[in-house]
């Protein structure tokens, strides 16, 4: 089973939740942190890092001995990536997003693409979880291809992913393919209009509304995301108060070890969900 935990805000102790889910199982899994802007799982996983892998995107480079400045290149670029002014070619990597038509559609084969680093993905191991992190390099303004090369990582049956927050482009790379969804959200008007916008969003994608589930931390006993989510037919699996010592563990690098049973429960309730179909 593939889980993917999402919020559809910052802040709301995702990553927290998802480290502790790992930790409270007694079997084999892979941890794929795809939050790849800020990845953070490492630090309470802490895993012992064996590999580093360098992750290069293609984009076009120009042979000017070749190109005639027919502008075919502009024409096909779908992302506006290439301009030709007059007798020069003016490449925006930044927007390029390695499609390859430009290459191959030049009339005189004047393209050829470059690999381009983009980020690192790091391989390691704690005990039964085998562990992948990405992380995009400082200025890379898309973070989905890098974070599709990190699933592509995934070996084992049982999968875990952090998601990045939000409900953006990486966000839906990141799910996409998930047998469930685990929602973490908080207990503010914040944390419910976010949540709702992720909802709809995962709907949008045809995410079925019984392989979806909120856990709702820093819980303070407000009602309106319990009723929204009763609405919406989706199951609030958990409550975590707002607690000073779970900030405690948090500002600490340190799972919530003290609600194991509570994680396992979680994951088999998640399991009894697969297992209806």
């Amino acid at each position: 089973m593939m889980i993917a935990v999402a919020s559809g805000k910052g802040g709301t102790g995702k990553t927290l939740i998802a480290t502790s889910l790992a930790l409270a199982l007694d079997e084999e899994l892979t941890f794929l942190d795809c939050d790849v802007e800020e990845p953070n799982s490492g630090i309470f996983l802490k895993p012992e890092i064996e590999e580093e892998e360098k992750v290069y995107k293609l984009v076009p480079s120009v042979d000017y001995e070749k190109c005639n400045f027919c502008a075919k290149c502009e024409e096909v670029c779908a992302y506006n990536a290439i301009v030709v002014v007059k007798e020069k070619v003016m490449i925006f990597p930044e927007l390029c997003h390695s499609c390859g038509a430009c290459s191959a559609l030049c009339p005189t084969n004047a393209i050829r693409e470059e690999g381009q680093e983009m980020g690192i993905i790091r391989r390691g191991r704690r005990e039964r979880i085998e562990f992948y992190e990405g992380e995009l390099k400082v200025g890379e303004p898309m973070a989905t291809p890098l974070i599709r090369r990190v699933k592509n990582k995934k070996r084992l049956t049982n999968t875990i992913i952090d998601c990045p927050p939000g409900t953006s482009c990486p966000v839906m790379e990141s799910v996409r393919g998930s047998d469930y969804i685990l929602l973490v959200t908080e207990d503010t008007p914040f944390g419910l209009n976010d949540l709702e916008m992720a909802l709809g969003t995962f709907r949008e994608m045809g995410m079925q509304t019984r392989r979806m589930g909120v856990i709702i931390n820093k819980s303070i006993g407000r009602r309106e995301i319990e009723e929204s989510c009763k609405a919406e037919g989706i199951e609030v699996l958990m409550h975590l108060p707002l607690d000073r010592e779970i900030a405690r563990s948090y500002s600490e690098g340190r799972p919530l070890f003290q609600y194991k049973e509570e994680f396992k429960n979680l994951y088999r309730r998640i399991n009894e969900t697969d297992s209806c179909d």
